[in-house]
């Protein structure tokens, strides 16, 4: 009864937040062009909002941590209390109030990083990548589920049921594995962990062992307006 009623709860929320989105985007299509701010089209933006294509799941960022993918750059959006608690490794901390501050904007607005935006679930990082993208930001991800998630298929994988399909088991191989290479620690045989496949360089397990260099996109400088007699 009680996970009927969290069910309901979970997706009367989501029904809320997607309808925000799409109002909010749909919105700025009826703004005259005069008060609309430089950045991505309304009309893009729209189709962005209502595109499920902005989500990574648990599954395929465990496997870039753990291969060490260079290339990413994890932003937890929660407030800072559950920051400390708990967070991915090496992440970010930018709450969803500091999103448009002018220091997020080098850690949001980037060529040389995926982004990858998480929060318990993805309820704020949803509004931080539709705050983001209003800025025609690139390269930015939304981790489906958020932090929820993660702990139910990376850090606690339900083992299958033995009518379950054989990809359910390999899949569940994964992620116990990946619980483990996350520090979670089994009574029974030691499973062995994944392997390091694309990159060598060592993952630290807390954010504030290595902070990423972040490199701020460099701006367009604007042309001088030509006029006169």
């Amino acid at each position: 009864m009680v996970n009927r009623k969290l069910v309901k709860f979970l997706s009367f929320r989501y029904i809320i937040l997607a309808t925000i989105l799409i109002v909010l985007a749909g919105s700025l299509v009826l703004l005259p062009k005069y008060e609309q701010q430089e950045g991505i089209s309304p009309e893009e933006l729209l189709s962005l909002a209502i595109s499920p294509e902005r989500y990574i799941t648990t599954d395929e960022l465990a496997d870039r941590i753990i291969n060490q993918d260079p290339s990413l750059l994890l932003i937890d959006v929660r407030d800072e209390s559950d920051f400390k608690k708990y967070s991915l490794p090496n992440a970010f901390n930018i709450p969803l109030k500091n999103i448009l501050n002018a220091d997020s904007e080098s850690y949001l607005n980037q060529d040389a990083f995926d982004v990858i935006l998480f929060s318990n679930d993805n309820f704020h990082s949803d509004q931080a990548w539709l705050l983001c993208n209003r800025l025609n930001y690139k390269n930015l991800r939304v981790l489906k589920g958020g932090i929820s998630n993660w702990f139910n298929t990376i850090i606690n994988p339900k083992k299958p049921t033995e009518n379950m399909a054989s990809n359910a088991f390999e899949l569940y191989t994964f992620r116990k594995a990946a619980s483990i290479y996350f520090g979670v620690a089994y009574p029974q045989k030691i499973i062995k962990k994944p392997v390091i496949k694309k990159y060598v360089t060592k993952t630290p397990t807390a954010p504030t062992e290595v902070q990423k260099k972040v490199i701020p996109k460099k701006k367009k400088k604007k042309m001088p307006i030509e006029g006169g007699c």
